[in-house]
């Protein structure tokens, strides 16, 4: 199958064999930004579902002041190391929001 434009097949080189190549070439920099990204990401989801789930201990008050001021401590600490994560590897917070098509958006949009 042949590109119509530039007459080269859609899915990159082919081998010698006519098949498509196996190697895929990789910048080492946007493989350790997109690593740090789906990890990011990962951790930023746990983080808003403990904040959650913290809240919802906080309002049926199963917590005791101690364990309120230890909770919130632990997730703005979190937090503040995740924000200074991203600026390590030049993110915004809405690059760690993955699109999951037709499902929407992984990560909830946060109200300001």
């Amino acid at each position: 199958m042949t590109d119509v434009v530039n007459g080269k097949h859609p899915y990159g080189r082919r081998s010698e064999s006519g098949g498509p190549r196996r190697r895929v070439e990789l910048d080492p920099d946007a493989v350790e930004r997109d690593l740090a990204r789906l990890v990011l990401t990962v951790v930023e989801l746990l983080r808003q579902l403990m904040e959650r789930q913290a809240l919802r201990r906080v309002e049926t008050g199963e917590l005791t002041e101690d364990q309120e001021e230890r909770i919130g401590l632990t997730l703005m600490l979190l937090e503040n190391r995740l924000s200074e994560l991203r600026s390590t590897f030049g993110l915004r917070p809405e690059d760690l929001n993955i699109d999951l098509g037709p499902l929407g958006p992984l990560l909830p949009r946060e109200s300001s």
